[in-house]
């Protein structure tokens, strides 16, 4: 669609994310330095942002993407442009031609998986595999790649050694938005259960889940770690694939009160839908900060919010604010531009949000809208 340009918030089109392109270059150059001071490379993990209108800004930074599948790896393609590193759990043989055309490295789950493809993929991209070090400090399940009967990585004891002729490289992945302690664990698991086979590969990768650009996050420390790692294994480059450390504190999504109802206490309800565009608001789950608001009963006037669909469920929680909510008035959920858009839906047929770019010119770019087509086409 042809940009349209906003001077004004209230100008834009309910609901939308809203991305600040100033806030995303804050987290780039932050990751560039890390990049640079560990000599290590930084890719962008697609799962948790793929906002690619601003990859021409991304890839001034990052040294390219690490997709989880076909879709994904063809993105990271056309409109990044630089590396191109493919995992899935389980590769399909109608897809695994292009994916090998397209990836630079490209990483097995298992070895089936690496027996029915290597004979494709050698010469063609560096073949890796996930491995699972079995480190586990997540604390919730649905997010934990490295729990109990994970089918994410191979356990040291389905390690086969005896297959890694073609084999370059080892992916671990034992994170989720955590600091470097975190990794520390996950580090000294993985070269305890792996290290000794790290002297004939060429790459390590160390996965995502590191909250790099958190206010908290231990960036020397991390740096540090890197360091230590790279003198024990000089031969060897180093990948981190971070996606939320991207994304992080970027942006909003700004929706609008369509009504108040009454019932038991004044319920607010809203254009958007935590079950369709912030879902792990409940799959985490976790409360969304609300600009200008606060807990419930904190403030004069508590409010729930609501969605717009039918689930009942569908409720962002609780909150206060100082003065009263009007039909019309809107609300603001702050960074809501890391693992949000990427899981929107069209559940109940409710429309997509609209994205928009805020640029360093304090414009608002309005780079897509969805309508009824964004709906139906996912239907037959």
């Amino acid at each position: 669609m042809k940009i349209e340009i906003r001077k004004d918030l209230n100008e834009l089109p309910s609901p939308c994310f809203v991305c600040e392109e100033e806030l995303l270059k804050r987290n780039l150059e932050l990751l560039k330095r890390v990049q640079d001071e560990a000599e290590v490379k930084i890719l962008l993990a697609l799962k948790g942002f793929a906002l690619w209108s601003t990859f021409d800004l991304c890839k001034e930074y990052l040294q390219g993407c690490c997709a989880s599948g076909l879709h994904e790896a063809i993105l990271a393609k056309e409109e990044f442009g630089k590396e191109v590193h493919t995992y899935s759990p389980a590769f399909k043989e109608e897809e695994i031609d292009e994916i090998i055309y397209i990836s630079n490295h490209l990483v097995f789950n298992s070895f089936n998986q690496l027996n029915q493809f290597v004979n494709k993929a050698k010469g063609k991209t560096s073949i890796g595999l996930r491995v699972n070090p079995e480190y586990s400090s997540v604390e919730v399940d649905l997010y934990n790649p490295c729990g109990l009967y994970s089918r994410l990585g191979i356990t040291r004891a389905n390690f086969q050694e005896d297959k890694l002729s073609e084999v370059e490289g080892l992916h671990f992945h034992a994170l989720c938005e955590q600091n470097v302690d975190a990794l520390k664990g996950a580090l000294s698991n993985f070269e305890e259960k792996f290290g000794e086979f790290l002297h004939q590969m060429k790459w390590v990768n160390f996965g995502g889940g590191h909250h790099i650009t958190r206010a908290d996050y231990d960036v020397e420390g991390l740096i540090q770690l890197l360091k230590d790692f790279k003198n024990r294994y000089p031969h060897l480059k180093v990948y981190l694939e971070p996606g939320e450390a991207v994304g992080w504190q970027t942006g909003y999504l700004m929706a609008t009160v369509l009504d108040i109802v009454e019932n038991g206490m004044p319920i607010a309800i809203l254009d958007t839908s935590a079950e369709a565009h912030m879902p792990d608001t409940l799959a985490m789950p976790y409360r969304a900060d609300i600009r200008n608001s606060d807990l419930p009963n904190v403030k004069k006037h508590t409010y729930r919010l609501g969605g717009n669909t039918c689930l009942a469920g569908d409720i962002m929680g609780d909150y206060s604010f100082d003065e009263p909510l009007k039909i019309g008035d809107k609300i603001i959920f702050e960074d809501m531009i890391h693992y949000t858009m990427v899981k929107t839906t069209t559940f109940n047929g409710i429309k997509l949000p609209s994205i928009v770019i805020k640029n360093d010119q304090d414009c608002y770019q309005i780079v897509n809208k969805f309508g009824y087509n964004a709906y139906k086409s996912r239907l037959s």
